[in-house]
């Protein structure tokens, strides 16, 4: 046997010996045997550089020091679940559903693992990539890490797809983070919070040999990419099983949400006798085919939803009530609470939404309240035990000024909250609009964190986000935390901005009310900034999904003669303010005004592909049939329901090769 078929051999069986362990929970060899196996193969390696490869089982024990995750945008898009709190919140998601699907629907019901999201890249059998959720739309990079998780398997096994993206939740089960915490207090040092974070913090470690020595865990559950070989989740679960991932075998296939409810009920009572932490159970629609039909709303899958189990509750003191101030001048009421244990975490404050909440639930300081968790990052007061209210308990008067600028407050009818007038004078307005131009999701200015905003701000360096072009590095080195190379970074970063597209120069003007998606409305429609500025609010109306609070809103903001001096600032300073003639190409009005649904299963182009055609043509693309429908664009198994609709609607049904003919008019 020749060196390389040695070397080759010692890792088939140490994979297969990892896969046995980490994934079947079932050892066939002892401890001691695989160590000697992987001795030998280390010193094979050693001698023979020549045979290196990066997915053999001696890299799983990391060694790779990562001093800056880089990101890397996701190919396929990471949404989030819209999250469900009861039974008739379920009824009411299948009954949207229904208005789409016809015929029947099953359900895979899956266990909800509280851990951190990730997601795997495999090409030709091999582990390429491991992105971390990021923001959804990019991740940051941390294969080293996810390298030393032993049930992430390096290489796949059996007839796998040439590429394909797994989705996932790395863990770690109760055991290792007991254990991980006994360690930490034998050293004195202190005990980690709860196994969610420590987690999550263990894939941003900078050496990968200290992930290694973390016990954690990856539970996969989501295969994502085309031309997969299967046509239900229940299937590819069973598939990349077979692959050799770690499935979660609590996984269950059930025909109504009569089942669903079952399962709910089943771990409901039993979640807490498993090794992992579980704060639900995932519903999705089973079928792929049915998946692609429902689609995706703005931030999450029509096709799935998340059912939270019972909140965690505690009860603790209220010692105050504090006023933050947003960047859009909104006044957020938070409660300081005489701190307590709730779901792993220490909870020292508490949001009270509004005057509103407070008036209702009558909190007041000193009151003995009840604090929960479920769903809400930030925990909220649900309830006061007026059983335990102190004598000389006086309600609570909501500010009537800013505490920051103490400019009086305004209340606009029909809003819940009050908010502070002085936009241009008020500090935490001026550094949060900041904070927003310069966040991932609008302009992404690498160097550039809240912190050294404040910084900034509170130096007299800028005072909106168009002065951020005037800074020079000397300038900013005499900041704190700031040396020479951060320094560069930063003017680099900043310079770098002026290349975001003009959707995200928009979304990064911090108007009322315009999110990613209104703003990649406007730009679409607009096309440029003056267009946008010199829109009546009747014409905002007008676009797609722009409803009067949103017109009124954009149109206020550009009617400011403030603002419009800093969009001429960012003009000057070369910041995008119009869709690119690259983004322009291919882009028509031809379908412009119609709205058109998608129904069946295509031959030449994906689902996807057609509601991008219909968008680029200036069409809208619609979920359901209604007299408002212009045509309907139908492939194979189109139900027979929508089609009778479409007839008594005398709406036309036109195929894919007849849409590819129309737009090419």
């Amino acid at each position: 046997m020749t060196v390389q078929e040695q070397i080759q051999k010692l890792r088939e069986e140490l994979n297969q010996h990892n896969y046995n362990y980490y994934v079947l929970d079932n050892p066939t060899i002892s401890d001691f045997e695989f160590d000697v196996k992987l001795k030998e193969l280390q010193e094979l390696e050693t001698k023979h550089p020549e045979f290196f490869d990066a997915n053999s089982p001696t890299q799983r024990v990391g060694g790779e020091i990562t001093k800056n995750f880089e990101t890397i945008p996701h190919e396929y898009r990471m949404y989030s679940l819209d999250n469900s709190y009861s039974k008739d919140d379920l009824k009411d998601w299948e009954a949207r559903i229904k208005k789409i699907i016809e015929g029947d629907v099953q359900y895979t019901c899956e266990l909800k693992y509280d851990g951190a999201s990730i997601s795997i890249t495999y090409e030709n059998g091999l582990m390429v990539r491991a992105l971390t959720r990021g923001d959804g739309f990019q991740g940051d990079n941390v294969t080293a890490n996810v390298k030393t998780i032993k049930s992430v398997p390096l290489k796949l096994k059996g007839d796998f797809p040439p590429k394909f993206d797994i989705r996932g939740e790395i863990v770690l089960p109760f055991e290792g983070f007991n254990k991980m915490n006994e360690e930490r207090i034998e050293i004195g040092e202190e005990p980690y919070r709860n196994p969610r974070n420590t987690a999550s913090g263990s894939l941003k470690l900078q050496d990968s040999t200290e992930v290694a020595k973390r016990p954690l865990d990856c539970l996969l559950y989501n295969l994502i990419g085309t031309n997969l070989g299967v046509d239900t989740q229940f299937e590819s679960l069973e598939k990349a099983r077979a692959w050799g991932f770690k499935v979660p075998s609590a996984a269950k296939l059930v025909n109504s949400l009569e089942g669903v409810f079952d399962y709910i009920n089943h771990w409901g009572l039993h979640r807490h006798e498993l090794p992992f932490e579980t704060d639900g159970v995932v519903v999705k629609v089973n079928s792929l085919q049915q998946q692609e039909e429902l689609g995706y709303t703005a931030k999450s899958p029509r096709w799935a939803i998340a059912y939270k189990f019972k909140a965690e509750q505690v009860s603790t003191r209220l010692n105050s009530i504090s006023y933050q101030v947003g960047r859009t001048g909104a006044i957020t009421p938070v409660a300081n609470l005489e701190p307590v244990e709730l779901a792993g975490t220490t909870v020292k404050r508490a949001s009270l939404h509004n005057a509103d909440q407070i008036e209702k639930l009558d909190i007041r300081i000193g009151d003995e309240v009840f604090v929960e968790k479920g769903g809400e990052i930030i925990p909220k007061i649900i309830a006061v035990d007026l059983t335990k209210r102190p004598v000389d308990s006086l309600p609570t008067e909501y500010i009537t000024h800013c505490p920051e600028c103490h400019t009086e407050l305004v209340r606009q009818e029909g809003e819940a909250q009050h908010y502070c007038p002085n936009y241009n004078g008020c500090k935490p307005q001026i550094i949060g609009r900041i904070q927003h131009y310069i966040s991932r999701k609008a302009m992404d200015i690498e160097g550039l964190g809240g912190e050294t905003v404040t910084l900034l701000v509170n130096a007299g360096l800028i005072g909106n986000y168009s002065d951020l072009y005037e800074l020079t590095k000397e300038q900013v080195v005499p900041l704190e935390r700031m040396a020479d190379k951060s320094a560069d970074n930063l003017i680099k970063g900043i310079e770098l901005s002026k290349q975001i597209p003009f959707e995200r120069v928009l979304y990064a003007l911090g108007i009322r009310y315009v999110g990613e998606t209104v703003a990649k409305k406007l730009a679409k429609h607009y096309k440029n900034i003056d267009a946008i500025v010199n829109a009546t609010v009747d014409d905002l109306v007008n676009v797609d999904e722009i409803g009067i609070k949103i017109a009124e809103s954009v149109h206020e903001f550009f009617g400011s003669e403030e603002n419009m001096k800093i969009i001429n600032r960012l003009r000057y300073f070369g910041v995008q303010l119009e869709i690119s003639e690259e983004q322009l190409k291919g882009q028509t009005d031809i379908l412009k005004g119609e709205s058109i649904v998608i129904s069946g299963v295509f031959e030449t182009v994906s689902r996807d592909e057609l509601k991008k055609l219909i968008e680029d043509n200036g069409g809208k693309v619609s979920s359901s049939i209604s007299s408002k429908t212009s045509f309907i664009v139908a492939g194979d198994n189109m139900g027979p329901s929508k089609k009778q609709k479409a007839e008594q609607l005398k709406i036309s049904i036109i195929n894919e090769y007849e849409f590819l003919q129309k737009i090419k008019k």
